[in-house]
């Protein structure tokens, strides 16, 4: 039997229960993943609560990042062995495959090989952000060299990693942060500019920093209101990518407000992992990144497996700066 962190109701972190099941073995195109680290996503909350793209099932699993080693490979899948070293990319539906769990079974399109010396806690704080902050400014929006980037709620995981990939790509992360309380912080972590949204107005200080041109892209994942201050920072024809709905008032079932002039649109990088080739051009990127050390995940805090709870708690208290990540004892 495998222990996994199952619900029944949608709800609040006290939803979550850890259960004993029964795995079985891997399938066709599946393999039976032993879990060292989990990967706590907003994706993971959001659909805790019922505010996700599609309903959970009952009971539902949850999870869509981890790393660990194979151990054992289904039929028809060629490239995996037992002992292999992997990590679980986003590339499955949360009703079909999850990954909060000791011993989980996931389809082989989501899994990459890591190396084996790698540290699991860290794989598996990886991909969520940099597959998004890849999707969206090296495919989806191209930043140039030289362009400012307005980067919202930036001391979360994702925003964290889209600090760095803008780095990388040559651009200007601006990050926004509530209070002051992690500015320098934002500042030590890559940010060229920090805008502390309860002190400063948004549109006017994005606008100096930009000689008023507005910068061409926004990511944001607060949704809410105030995204129409979000989008009056950017510049006519520029995209405004929504990643996410961390306003209580908003949800990603809701459709993505129109603003005059730019492209405002939900973003999300699930079709790269289910398109092999992009899911190829993002791991090159994303692997080349860690291995100069241009990537390099910000993990704030690890919890138990068995203390999912307390960790989904910690997560809505927007306390952490950067990764949650879920341990698991063998």
């Amino acid at each position: 039997m495998a222990l996994h962190v199952q619900f029944d109701t949608t709800g609040g972190p006290e939803v979550l229960t850890l259960r004993e099941v029964a795995v079985g073995a891997p399938g066709p195109g599946e393999l039976l993943i032993s879990v060292d680290a989990i990967g706590v996503n907003r994706a993971d909350a959001m659909f805790r609560q019922g505010r996700y793209f599609y309903p959970p099932a009952s009971p539902s699993g949850l999870g869509y990042e981890a790393a660990g080693t194979v151990a054992a490979v289904g039929p028809g899948v060629p490239d995996f062995a037992p002992g292999d070293s992997v990590s679980v990319v986003p590339a499955f539906k949360l009703t079909d495959y999850g990954t909060y769990g000791d011993q989980v079974l996931l389809p082989a399109t989501a899994v990459l090989p890591r190396p084996a010396d790698s540290d699991p806690v860290i794989a598996a704080a990886a991909w969520m952000g940099y597959l998004t902050g890849y999707g969206a400014l090296a495919e989806d929006s191209q930043v140039a060299p030289g362009e400012a980037v307005l980067i919202t709620a930036a001391s979360g995981a994702v925003g964290l990693a889209a600090i760095q990939v803008v780095n990388r790509m040559g651009g200007v992360p601006i990050a926004t942060t509530r209070t002051a309380g992690k500015r320098q912080r934002l500042l030590d972590a890559g940010a060229a500019h920090v805008v502390v949204t309860e002190e400063e107005d948004l549109v006017a200080r994005v606008k100096a920093i930009t000689d008023g041109r507005g910068v061409r892209t926004a990511m944001d994942p607060i949704g809410g209101p105030g995204l129409a201050e979000v989008a009056a920072t950017v510049a006519p024809g520029g995209r405004l990518l929504v990643y996410g709905a961390l306003d209580p008032r908003d949800d990603l079932t809701l459709p993505i407000p129109s603003f005059p002039g730019i492209d405002a649109r939900l973003f999300v990088q699930f079709p790269i992992g289910g398109d092999p080739a992009r899911l190829r051009r993002a791991t090159a990127f994303v692997n080349g990144g860690l291995a100069s050390g241009a990537l390099a995940p910000v993990v704030d805090r690890t919890f138990d497996l068995t203390e999912a709870v307390e960790a989904h708690r910690y997560l809505e208290s927007n306390a952490q700066f950067g990764k949650i990540v879920l341990t698991v004892r063998h």
